[in-house]
């Protein structure tokens, strides 16, 4: 790496764990996309080196700054089996060693969305064993049907967690209702309510919100943002989501904020990393004790294949997410700064 890309490194992890855009009375919550840290199927080379200790390394301080840090757990945690999926010789089954899961430990990871189309991958075994995993961790998981939703307290601050997607044994992204329901009975105890989606269609031909519903395969994964404002509407605070597998747009409704899409975060080995699919944020939200937004900072990285986290000294996840959303939203409060830092537009009367 050139001086000057070190230099720009190391400005970037001091901005996004500094208080430079929080105060004392904000709460501060980490956002994250898809993570899946190798896998041992079909094949051993899918593992990374050093147990994977090096994946993380890079954002290890700045992922633990926050008061909360989520992100999308993509497989499932297991030592052994078997996959459930059919002619299977090489498709994409995720079943991540046990012992991966310390690098979540390390990197200071409170909550993980379980609803994704890869928890099952080795059937109810798999599943099981990474609830099992996770809570022996003590890493809060949701969006199964046997876990629809957390709560949890952290530094006198009580949060609620749910999580969302499309996919058979999860809380399912189309049922909005019930989704509702679900955000106004942790709003009863909860300070501050997170809500994450796993929907939207793939692919950087898909990167734009469309405000419709979104067919991919023939699979309905949802109308991300019509699910986005309903579960604001019945009291979610921030909404992460995620499974575009690209960045999307980010958005405030009512004094909430959205992010469509966190992208590939940390993906090992078996995953496409090229182009837009490579970038992704990390975005530090800090909001009031109410769940009001206050500000963000976005922290570009990149990963080269066969992955693992490095941070982007060109920032290119940051003027990409800021012409999302001036495409997708151009009527949200919105702006977004070349150095990653998300506020409120002033409005001129």
């Amino acid at each position: 790496m050139k001086i000057v890309d070190k230099i720009n490194a190391f400005l970037l992890i001091w901005l996004a764990t500094s208080n430079y855009v929080q105060s004392q009375e904000t709460i501060s919550i980490i956002g994250v996309g898809d993570i899946m840290l190798g896998t041992s199927y079909p094949s051993q080379e899918y593992l990374p080196p050093n147990e994977g200790k090096d994946l993380l390394i890079a954002v290890n301080d700045l992922l633990a700054s926050a008061d909360v840090t989520f992100g999308n757990l993509e497989g499932t945690l297991l030592d052994q089996g078997a996959t459930i999926k059919t002619n299977c010789n090489n498709c994409y089954a995720f079943r991540m060693p046990e012992y991966l899961a310390q690098n979540l430990v390390t990197a200071g990871f409170d909550i993980l969305s379980l609803a994704n189309n890869h928890v099952r991958d080795f059937g109810e075994s798999g599943l099981q064993n990474t609830k099992q995993v996770l809570n022996r961790l003590g890493i809060y998981a949701a969006g199964l049907l046997s876990i629809p939703a957390v709560t949890f307290e952290k530094k006198g601050v009580k949060y609620g967690f749910a999580a969302f997607a499309p996919n058979v044994g999860t809380v399912s992204i189309n049922d909005i209702s019930n989704a509702q329901n679900i955000v106004r009975q942790l709003k009863q105890t909860a300070d501050i309510v997170i809500v994450s989606f796993h929907g939207g269609a793939e692919g950087t031909d898909h990167q734009h919100v469309t405000r419709t519903t979104e067919i991919y395969y023939d699979e309905d994964r949802g109308n991300v943002y019509q699910f986005a404002h309903a579960v604001i509407d019945a009291g979610a605070d921030i909404v992460f989501g995620q499974g575009p597998h690209v960045t999307r747009a980010v958005e405030l409704y009512k004094d909430r904020f959205i992010a469509y899409s966190l992208g590939n975060f940390c993906t090992y080995g078996r995953f496409s990393l090229r182009d837009e699919t490579s970038l992704a944020p990390i975005i530090k939200v800090n909001v009031n004790k109410t769940g009001q937004f206050v500000d963000a900072q976005i922290t570009s990285i990149v990963q080269i294949k066969p992955g693992g986290v490095t941070l982007d000294p060109q920032q290119r996840v940051i003027s990409l997410i800021r012409q999302l959303t001036q495409t997708d939203f151009p009527e949200t409060n919105l702006t977004i700064e070349d150095n990653g830092i998300i506020h409120k537009r002033s409005i001129n009367h």
